[in-house]
């Protein structure tokens, strides 16, 4: 096949290449890559076709030969699974602990065995021997009481103001003080 020959042959059968490839399932510009491949090697080995009349048969057997071996050697790209590992101490564990820190023993009993262990009002009543109605207002008591100390700040402003004062007061008196003189 000459050189001329086979660009006839190209500006005729390329488009019917990219349909052929279109049609076995690849998107248009990869068809349109791939059948580009195809001619350039056929031209590279134009001495090995035998019926020139095969021509277009042959290419498209090239192209999909091309696109055969990309699929092989391309990297089959999975979704990996999610696999969040959860943190050993969580804020809520950290928060929960501070909550029960701050509250009397027996606050801390209703608030843990309502909220931590799950246990009913009435359990908690059978397990402590209370009533019903007294875990249910120490509930709410605890819930209340554990609100109020965390909102309380550790060290009152109010503290803080009058320590202030007291030490303006104190560094003024002793730089009114008469100095004395040492001999």
């Amino acid at each position: 096949m000459t050189t001329e020959e086979y660009g006839n042959a190209y500006q005729r059968g390329f488009t019917a290449t990219v349909r052929f490839l279109v049609s076995r399932g690849l998107a248009y510009d990869t068809a349109l890559d791939t059948a580009q491949s195809a001619w350039t090697k056929g031209w590279e080995r134009r001495a090995q076709l035998r019926d020139p009349n095969l021509i277009l048969t042959w290419t498209n057997s090239i192209a999909l030969n091309i696109h055969r071996t990309y699929l092989r050697r391309e990297p089959i790209m999975q979704a990996l699974p999610e696999m969040t590992i959860p943190p050993r101490i969580t804020s809520a564990v950290i928060d929960a602990k501070r909550i029960l820190n701050a509250c009397r023993p027996n606050d801390r009993a209703v608030l843990e065995g309502y909220y931590i262990e799950g246990y009913k009002v009435q359990e908690i009543a059978e397990r402590h021997g209370w009533t019903e109605t007294a875990v249910r207002i120490r509930l709410l008591r605890a819930r209340r009481g554990a609100e109020r100390n965390l909102r309380k700040p550790k060290y009152s402003k109010v503290q803080s103001i009058k320590t202030g004062k007291k030490k303006a007061i104190e560094w003024a008196a002793k730089a009114d003080a008469p100095k004395r003189k040492v001999a």
